[in-house]
C-alpha cells in the first residue's frame, strides 16, 4: 500500500509539473525556464514537438548520469523522461490552458505557471521513486566534482540558456527570475509533501501485551 501511495503522489506531481511547463510555454514571449528555452529552440529549428525534445534531452541526461553515478537513476527517472514530455504535448493538444493575451494578464499567467511547476516538482520528488533527469544529472556532477549543488545548477542552467539563446529560443526577464520563484515553492512543497508521504508509508507501532502475563 505504501508503494502504491508513493507512485500515486509521483504521477500526480508529474501531471501538475507538466501543466506548469505548458502554461509558461504558452506565454513564452515573457521568458521560460532555461531547459524549456532549449526545448522550444530545437522545436522551432528542427521540428518534432516541444515534448519530444524534452524526452530526447532527458534521455541524454540519463545516459550521462548513468555513466557518472548510477545511484540517482531509478525507474521513476526513466518514467519522468517520457511522461513530462508526453503530458506537455497532451496539454498542448487539448488546448484548454490560458494563452498569451499580450497584456498584463500574461504576467499573471506565467507567474501561475511557475507556481504550478514548483508545486508539481515538489510533489513528484516527494514520492521518492526517482530523481528527474535534470536533477540526477546535476547531482551526479556535484558528487564527482565536489562543487555545491547550487553552483552546479547555476553553471549548468546558464550553459543551457546560452545554447538555447544561440539557437533562437525565447529568452526574456522571467527566464532569469524563474529559479528565484520556483525553487522556494519547490522546497516548501517537497518538505511538506515529504512529511505526508512518510506519515502514510511508515508503519505505525502497535502496543502488544506480553503473552507471558508480565506488565513491565
Amino acid at each position: 500500500m505504501a508503494h502504491v501511495f508513493r507512485w500515486f503522489i509521483y504521477f500526480i506531481g508529474i501531471m501538475i509539473f507538466s501543466m506548469g511547463i505548458t502554461i509558461t510555454v504558452n506565454v513564452q514571449h515573457l521568458g521560460i525556464h532555461p531547459w524549456d528555452v532549449l526545448n522550444v529552440a530545437l522545436f522551432d529549428l528542427v521540428g518534432l514537438s516541444v515534448g519530444s525534445w524534452a524526452m530526447i534531452i532527458s534521455f541524454l541526461l540519463i545516459i550521462v548520469s548513468w555513466i557518472l553515478d548510477k545511484s540517482y537513476i531509478k525507474i521513476g527517472t526513466f518514467l519522468n523522461a517520457v511522461l513530462v514530455g508526453a503530458f506537455v504535448d497532451l496539454y498542448m493538444w487539448l488546448d484548454f490552458l490560458p494563452h498569451a493575451t499580450n497584456t498584463w494578464i500574461d504576467i499573471v499567467i506565467i507567474m501561475a505557471g511557475i507556481v504550478v511547476m514548483g508545486l508539481g516538482g515538489g510533489i513528484y520528488n516527494a514520492g521518492g521513486v526517482g530523481s528527474g533527469p535534470r536533477d540526477g544529472f546535476m547531482l551526479s556532477i556535484s558528487d564527482k566534482t565536489g562543487a555545491s549543488i547550487g553552483k552546479v545548477r547555476i553553471i549548468v542552467e546558464s550553459g543551457v540558456l546560452v545554447i538555447g539563446l544561440i539557437l533562437g529560443g525565447p529568452v526574456f526577464i522571467f527566464t532569469f527570475i524563474f529559479t528565484f520563484i520556483q525553487s522556494p515553492i519547490f522546497q516548501y512543497t517537497y518538505l511538506r509533501m515529504g512529511r505526508l508521504v512518510k506519515q502514510v508509508t511508515t508503519p505505525r507501532m502497535k502496543n502488544y501485551r506480553s503473552d507471558s502475563g508480565h506488565t513491565g
